[in-house]
């Protein structure tokens, strides 16, 4: 199975593959995200260190079902042959209606196929009042005409 864009990557390809990414996210079907992902794709995660697709999609099912209203913005940072840097932020509320945005980095690494094996993500969040959110598209995908991170200050 092939994921395109796939490596050697160039700007304009790293750049489609961190939206394809942030398209998958936002969708919060994780059962779709973890295809992006080798077999045995390895990631760190906060605490959590994932192996594979299913460890993958047991960890997206427990994140967006206790992240509600989540958004993502992700953007790249650098790229080499077959590595992307991404820096990120998304916005969600948990079960008591606390508004959260989360920033951090991504070091993605992908094989010949251009499936990920390897995600490394460093994330820090803060809570912010509902009147701070900047993420305010419907649920699914961010428009093509909405500010990205750099856009917005973030």
């Amino acid at each position: 199975m092939q994921r395109l864009p796939l490596p050697p990557f160039t700007r304009e390809t790293a750049i489609e593959k961190v939206r394809l990414a942030e398209d998958g996210w936002n969708s919060r079907m994780p059962e779709k995200v973890a295809l992006a992902y080798s077999t045995d794709s390895r990631w760190r995660n906060r605490v959590e260190f994932p192996v594979g697709r299913t460890e993958i999609e047991q960890f997206l099912q427990r994140k967006w079902a206790r992240e509600h209203d989540y958004r993502l913005v992700k953007e790249l940072w650098a790229f080499t042959a077959n590595r992307i840097a991404v820096r990120f932020a998304y916005e969600y509320r948990d079960d008591s209606g606390t508004w959260y945005r989360a920033y951090g980095n991504e070091n993605w690494e992908f094989d010949d196929q251009g499936l990920m094996t390897r995600r490394l993500a460093s994330i820090n969040e803060l809570p912010i009042a509902e009147s701070e959110r900047k993420f305010r598209w419907p649920l699914g995908r961010r428009p093509d005409d909405h500010p990205g991170l750099s856009e917005l200050g973030l």
